[in-house]
């Protein structure tokens, strides 16, 4: 069995207060996989700061945690500002044991608020396998959209990766809505929210690893914590033989 982690990090923590805590948490953690959350290595709710920490593909934060996924024999998936072409996007990779650049993907729905004074869009999905699971990306509000989590399940994939920045007052999102995603197509559903308060705004916690039958396999609760699941792509398999949403979504053609 793959074991899929899910990181819920304290939004309190500074950059390398954050890079710390993964320090901490990764010595003791049995899992293939670490996913953490949307701008897990520069912080969320931080104005202007946004500017100042974006950084290329290869940057620092890439580095750093690439020498930690090289370290502790783990694929680690993270939320960056990533700056190219002169703009700035909501970005999220995740970085092989070997240190490659498994996937990227850029945040493509931009959500009411400060997001779109600093955030380009993205346009793109990509998926990538890892130890025999292949996965999907999707950022926060991305996965909101069915038509968004369709298109990445469309793909062919047994996971779907979503770090996000929920906020405290969006329960029915974590509790009912993506759990759904994954029920309607089928596949495993990873939603790696932060925890605490950062700058005045609070956050939801409740990050969970879905099952593609829609129940939640685990979910953490309003604090800082690691959970962890197994996945069988297996399992996927029956699911979607069992729904065919996809096929038939696929035979329509929209």
């Amino acid at each position: 069995m793959f074991r899929l982690a899910v990181g819920q990090v304290d939004a309190g923590l500074d950059p390398a207060a954050r890079m710390d805590w993964l320090a901490q948490i990764l010595p003791s953690l049995d899992a293939d996989l670490l996913v953490l959350p949307e701008l897990f290595a520069t912080g969320y709710n931080v104005g202007d700061a946004l500017k100042s920490r974006g950084e290329a593909t290869d940057g620092v934060s890439a580095i750093a945690i690439g020498d930690l996924a090289q370290e502790f024999d783990i694929a680690i998936h993270y939320g960056y500002i990533e700056a190219a072409d002169g703009v700035l996007f909501n970005s999220a990779q995740c970085i092989s044991p070997a240190g490659q650049v498994l996937g990227r993907h850029r945040k493509l729905m931009i959500p009411p608020g400060f997001e779109a004074e600093y955030f380009a869009t993205g346009s793109e999905t990509q998926t990538f396998e890892y130890r025999g699971v292949r996965f999907g990306m999707l950022i926060c509000y991305d996965v909101e959209f069915p038509e968004a989590a369709r298109r990445v399940a469309a793909q062919g994939v047994d996971v779907i990766l979503v770090p996000t920045a929920l906020g405290a007052d969006w329960g029915w999102v974590a509790q009912t809505m993506v759990p759904t995603r994954g029920f309607e197509n089928g596949v495993y559903l990873a939603y790696a929210n932060s925890a605490g308060v950062e700058n005045g705004m609070a956050f939801l916690g409740e990050s969970f690893v879905g099952s593609p039958d829609g129940e939640v396999l685990v979910r953490a609760g309003g604090a800082a914590q690691v959970i962890v699941a197994q996945i069988d792509p297996e399992r996927v398999k029956k699911a979607q033989k069992r729904l065919p949403y996809l096929r038939e979504f696929q035979r329509l053609a929209l």
